[in-house]
């Protein structure tokens, strides 16, 4: 009994249809890793982002109170209404000043998709050892190029 009788031989064609779902899977996979490490870091970019955002409208907010604040501070130059202007503008900057430091901690934590990298050069790796088909040089044949001919 030959090995071809048992079925454990395979046909090139079989091969090379093997090979191309096998390497048509790794890049899907690869392609799915590459999207799950992106969408963490963009939920992280985003969360810095918008306490950026609110950083600064609470610090444009806290400008125009602080500003009152130094009016009536300057005019009055006792405790009264100035004051609480003061407090509330400070409060403002305080609140800022602690989003800009969770905005700066959340980008931190942004990093390159490391694993994608490391996957895709180890696949590269794999394909520059893997040797192309040959190119088989194609036959001419007289009755092909009298009808390539008569059809141009």
């Amino acid at each position: 009994m030959s090995a071809a009788d048992n079925g454990t031989e395979r046909s090139l064609g079989q091969l090379m249809a093997t090979a191309t779902a096998e390497m048509s899977a790794l890049l899907h996979d690869e392609i799915a890793l590459a999207k799950a490490e992106f969408r963490q870091d963009a939920k992280r970019a985003g969360i810095g982002g918008a306490a950026f955002s609110v950083a600064g409208a609470l610090a444009l907010f806290a400008l125009p109170v602080l500003s009152f604040a130094a009016a009536y501070g300057i005019h009055n130059l006792g405790l009264g209404l100035a004051w609480s202007f003061l407090i509330v503008g400070g409060a403002f900057l305080v609140v800022a000043g602690l989003l800009s430091l969770l905005a700066v901690a959340k980008m931190k934590k942004i990093k390159k998709p490391e694993r994608s990298i490391s996957s895709a050069k180890e696949t590269a790796a794999v394909l520059q050892n893997a040797k192309p088909h040959p190119r088989v040089a194609p036959v001419e044949h007289p009755m092909l190029e009298s009808v390539t001919r008569s059809s141009v």
